[in-house]
């Protein structure tokens, strides 16, 4: 299995029938047989299908709509963009369903936000990053794992109806549901360092994710 050296800069992709639905320019921080964890903060490179992109600026529900019926006509294009406003920590266990995402405020310093599980197809390594799909639905976990939420059911369920999750898909979003809300009430898998990872911050020396710097495939 290819691996990855802390500091190195990698890209997580979305792909969709062979072709690129976003990419995240990111900095890996551990590589292990647990989970490959990576990060990126304000300015880190990006390239999401424009009608995301307007729907994000927007808010705009419609918008959203709107992009995942592009993403089930491949009908996209994509612009540059970047990673704002907060700082993402990403652990990603090989053949997870899903991703473990803690987000950091920058407001008056880096603390942790909250947690936010993203509910996708296990990752597929090359030498450039990561190859995964996001499966649309997430589970929004609150920084001390007291509670939590399901965010964006409705696009789970329009990318459904449009063919783009699949039964084997569905199953498998099933089971990673409940292995997830099992790890937050659990305090297991990455929760059980939850108090290490509230207290991580990214190396102030490292340079932002560049997608220039992304290894070729």
């Amino acid at each position: 299995m290819q691996s990855f050296t802390p500091g190195q800069t990698v890209q997580r992709r979305d792909m969709w029938q062979g072709r690129v639905w976003s990419t995240q320019a990111l900095r890996v921080i551990d590589d292990s047989a647990t989970a490959l964890v990576t990060a990126a903060w304000p300015g880190a490179e990006a390239r999401v299908p424009d009608s995301y992109a307007r729907a994000r600026r927007s808010g705009s529900t419609a918008e959203r709509g709107e992009a995942v019926r592009q993403l089930a006509a491949g009908a996209w294009r994509l612009t540059a963009t970047g990673w704002e406003e907060t700082v993402l920590l990403l652990w990603k266990a090989p053949l997870a369903h899903f991703s473990v995402n803690a987000f950091y405020s920058l407001d008056g310093g880096c603390s942790l936000r909250n947690w936010y599980i993203n509910f996708e197809r296990p990752s597929v390594r090359h030498a450039s990053g990561f190859d995964t799909l996001d499966l649309f639905v997430d589970l929004v976990v609150d920084a001390d794992l007291s509670t939590w939420r399901w965010k964006d059911q409705d696009e789970y369920a329009q990318a459904r109806r449009l063919g783009i999750v699949n039964d084997t898909d569905h199953a498998q979003v099933e089971e990673a549901r409940a292995q997830a809300v099992a790890w937050v009430t659990e305090r297991s898998g990455p929760f059980a360092e939850a108090d290490r990872w509230a207290a991580w911050r990214p190396d102030p020396t490292w340079p932002t994710p560049n997608l220039a710097h992304v290894p070729p495939e």
